[in-house]
């Protein structure tokens, strides 16, 4: 058991006053009493009652909110549908894995609402369409703060990755249609095998990823194919996006729920070799419609920002 001051606060080196002042105003059985609500015998009807007050203490208006609303949410879900414990046990034994495989690299609970379609809501409620503007997706798991900074026209595949070679190029521009240089672009994708450099074990360097900015015509050339997008500009909303073959045949049944009509793109079959020398793209040999032919995939695609405007308020009450 700590030591205790005389103001009852336990004596600990490194505390903030704020911490003291909370630590000494409840450091006691008397005080902490004090300080909670009234407590009822707890029963089905009124548990959630007696569990909204104690949380209801808590100082961030809008966190107080967040915080109350999950609660009634979550205890109406166990009463209507009658949850057991040995069902509520396999819940959290399913969570605890989920925490136990997420890595610094591997962010498994991430996963786990783009599956439940969280991330999706989550992401239309923060970014709504706007005529005009590129719409958003969800981020994914698997982006990594940690991806080398490229030149424009540079490649960010290694030597040897599986897959065949493309380039994306296109104008980061905003709704007046207006070019934006240096926005920042953030990309990341799978390798031909569809997998990402973070599942690989003992996986050095980034691959399949990387950081470009927008020349200062707005142009951004990017050598990959399926992609995750972050496009950041000082003036302009952070755009996350992707986009989507309408090759794929998974297009049509994400289990993320990220597609969207305007994000599902085109390639088309390039012989340009001066265009794939100026990118540092290998072109390979490969037989369309019949015939064989040098060269490598091209996706040509603009990406629109809007302006930076105040946020709404947020919901601290109903």
């Amino acid at each position: 058991m700590s030591e205790q001051q005389s103001n009852g606060a336990p004596a600990v080196e490194g505390l903030s006053e704020r911490t003291r002042a909370k630590w000494a105003a409840a450091s006691t059985p008397e005080k902490i009493a004090a300080n909670l609500p009234p407590m009822l015998d707890l029963t089905i009807e009124n548990i959630t009652e007696n569990v909204m007050k104690i949380n209801s203490m808590c100082d961030n208006p809008r966190l107080r909110y967040l915080i109350l609303k999950l609660i009634q949410a979550a205890h109406d879900y166990v009463r209507e549908v009658g949850l057991q414990f040995d069902e509520w046990e396999q819940a959290w034994e399913f969570l605890t894995k989920v925490g136990q495989i997420s890595t610094d690299v591997r962010h498994e609970f991430v996963l786990l609402s783009d599956i439940l379609g969280i991330s999706a809501l989550v992401d239309a409620i923060s970014y709504p369409a706007v005529p005009g503007a590129t719409e958003s997706s969800v981020l994914g798991p698997f982006h990594d703060e940690e991806a080398h900074s490229f030149q424009y026209g540079e490649s960010i595949f290694t030597e040897g990755t599986p897959g065949e070679p493309t380039i994306v190029r296109g104008w980061i521009k905003d709704t007046d249609g207006n070019t934006v240089p240096k926005a920042l672009i953030d990309v990341w994708e799978t390798d031909g095998n569809g997998v990402y450099d973070l599942e690989h074990d003992g996986n050095a360097d980034p691959n399949c990823r990387g950081k470009i900015f927008s020349n200062e015509k707005g142009e951004g050339p990017l050598p990959l194919p399926h992609m995750h997008f972050m496009i950041e500009h000082p003036k302009y909303t952070k755009l996350i996006t992707a986009l989507y073959s309408r090759d794929s045949n998974f297009v049509e049944s994400d289990t993320v729920f990220g597609v969207k009509k305007s994000l599902i793109v085109g390639y088309k079959w390039c012989e340009d070799l001066e265009l794939a020398k100026e990118h540092t793209v290998t072109p390979i040999v490969k037989t369309i419609d019949g015939k064989e032919s040098t060269g490598f995939w091209l996706l040509e695609q603009d990406f629109v920002l809007v302006k930076k405007s105040p946020p709404p308020p947020r919901k601290t009450e109903d």
